[in-house]
């Protein structure tokens, strides 16, 4: 196979990657990779530029500030599911991120590039959504409910690089996902967040994107425990159907990682 020409840039700083960004719009970041260099090798992405942001640690790190958890967009998924602060800040975010592909996906991939990507079957946006984070920007900050628009599509600007998701500390959260046995990927997921009185139940994999359950949200905060949900039916209408799993199987999946999600924020599983 003939490779196709692109120029090929490292960013030494966040300054420097942002003027790249701005001076080709064709280009394309590059942190982990993970889907994007597949993408190009399938002849799916054929930018014209690539900007490598990989060696930026200003993007990677992980800290407390006040009631919240703050996660540079370049951490890779196995040093969020290493982390200690993450551990004791947000158990069910550690176990989510020790959940996604294998080790070699975990020690490459970012946190900041899966939730860019917005892959409608990849687990960090249920966290983002459920935890009603806030995804910083290179020029500002975005709540979850108005960043995911649709299957791979966000409200960033092309020119706009995440820099930082910022995770408010829930009083209990938990995440379920019954995963392709192939490529890992959620065929459904369920992330469930309990703040003070009221429920945040975020699900990927089953639609074209990660979306939220009202139904769901208010009857956990009523009370919150699995037999709350058990009767709540999700439709079908709008879910994904392929070989692996039919709408109608993914609408129950729904429904049965949301009550084991419930069970392992209250301490009964994990």
């Amino acid at each position: 196979m003939i490779p196709y020409p692109f120029t090929y840039h490292r960013a030494k700083s966040l300054a420097e990657a942002q003027s790249l960004l701005a001076a080709s719009p064709d280009a394309k970041l590059l942190a982990g990779g993970q889907t994007l260099i597949a993408a190009m090798k399938l002849r799916l992405a054929n930018p014209a530029a690539l900007i490598d942001i990989s060696g930026l640690g200003e993007l990677s790190h992980i800290r407390e500030e006040g009631g919240s958890l703050a996660i540079g967009a370049g951490t890779t998924h196995a040093d969020v599911a290493a982390s200690p602060i993450v551990q004791r800040a947000i158990p069910a975010l550690a176990f989510l991120a020790e959940e996604i592909g294998d080790p070699a996906v975990r020690h490459m991939g970012t946190i900041g590039g899966s939730v860019a990507n917005n892959d409608p079957a990849a687990d960090y946006p249920a966290a983002v959504l459920a935890l009603n984070a806030t995804i910083k920007t290179t020029k500002r900050g975005i709540a979850a409910d108005d960043f995911f628009t649709g299957m791979f599509s966000t409200a960033l600007d092309e020119s706009e690089i995440v820099t930082e998701i910022d995770f408010p500390r829930p009083d209990c959260a938990g995440y379920a996902k019954f995963r392709n046995p192939a490529s890992r990927y959620a065929m459904a997921g369920a992330f469930v967040a309990k703040f003070g009185g009221g429920v945040r139940v975020a699900v990927t994999g089953a639609g074209s994107c990660v979306f939220r359950v009202p139904e769901m949200e208010a009857a956990l905060a009523r009370k919150f425990s699995p037999d709350a949900i058990a009767s709540v039916a999700i439709s079908p209408d709008g879910l994904n159907s392929d070989i692996h799993g039919s709408a109608e199987y993914r609408a129950n999946l729904v429904t049965v990682m949301a009550k084991r999600a419930v069970a392992i924020a209250l301490g009964q599983s994990h």
